[in-house]
């Protein structure tokens, strides 16, 4: 059964990044019994995490987080240069996955953490 989580944190304020709104999509393959591929969506906790997007197993395929990061700029008063980041990633074997975002208002890294 493979699963995924997400660890955000405020460079710019040393900080979790509390609040913000991450939204977890299926790319492909499509579900064809499904109208839309947005399987999963959370808010970070105080600690900047999401432990876990569904309750369903994650299928072998092509996944993106969306990280609304201008709402959380908007709302920690600062600026960003990246109104959005996503993060298009492959789950290929069962296992769980986790992807960590470091966020500043004019730049962003991720990799795939364990």
């Amino acid at each position: 059964m493979s699963s995924l989580s997400t660890h955000v944190l405020d460079t710019a304020l040393g900080k979790p990044a509390a609040g913000l709104q991450v939204t977890l999509t299926h790319l492909s393959p499509p579900d064809p019994t499904s109208l839309s591929s947005e399987i999963g969506s959370g808010t970070t906790d105080i600690d900047g995490r999401i432990t876990e997007f569904t309750d369903a197993d994650l299928a072998p395929g092509t996944y993106q987080l969306k990280f609304a990061t201008a709402a959380y700029a908007q709302a920690t008063n600062q600026e960003t240069f990246f109104p959005e980041v996503t993060v298009t990633f492959t789950i290929s074997a069962e296992r769980h996955y986790h992807v960590p975002l470091l966020l500043s208002p004019f730049a962003f890294s991720t990799y795939r953490g364990s």
